[in-house]
């Protein structure tokens, strides 16, 4: 049984690498200045070393859970963290409300299909957020096999731009 867990993390990390690398390439992502990042669970794309690398040339944002919603904080450094709703850390300086100046929103999900569409893990908070986005560029990430041909959508629901697996 750890032997498969250890295989599973190292294939992870191995495809989180794989992600994040062709996400560093695209010209979205190198002309982009502000943009906002989440920071990782266990089973997503591993963005922590990735935010601590680019944080020194682009302001980089991460969200924060504030009740029913996600609220954006600029991200200064791993000592400014604390652990916030379901363990995840977050960043403790003040809010970001300037999302006109977000040139790009690189978006976790549990599944997104070929169209672009998101399926998240139930509570809707990228689905309160995303709409204040409308002219954000924004990029689903995902590991291979949660790329699917076709999820369900709802009218209210936010596709992405483009899918990265």
């Amino acid at each position: 049984m750890a032997g498969l867990k250890i295989l599973h993390t190292t294939s992870t990390t191995r495809a989180s690498a794989d992600v994040l690398s062709r996400l560093e390439a695209h010209p979205a992502f190198l002309q982009a200045h502000t943009i906002l990042l989440y920071h990782s669970l266990p089973d997503e794309v591993r963005t922590h070393d990735f935010i601590r690398k680019w944080s020194a040339h682009k302001q980089v944002l991460l969200p924060v859970v504030i009740g029913d919603d996600l609220e954006l904080r600029r991200y200064t450094g791993p000592a400014d963290l604390k652990k916030g709703a379901y363990g995840i850390e977050e960043p403790a300086g003040e809010p970001f409300t300037d999302y006109e100046s977000i040139d790009l929103a690189v978006i976790p999900g549990v599944a997104f299909d070929v169209h672009g569409n998101r399926l998240g893990r139930g509570k809707g908070y990228y689905d309160r957020l995303l709409p204040r986005l409308p002219h954000t560029y924004k990029i689903g990430i995902c590991f291979p096999f949660q790329l699917l041909e076709e999820i369900p959508t709802e009218a209210q629901d936010v596709r992405m731009d483009e899918v990265l697996s």
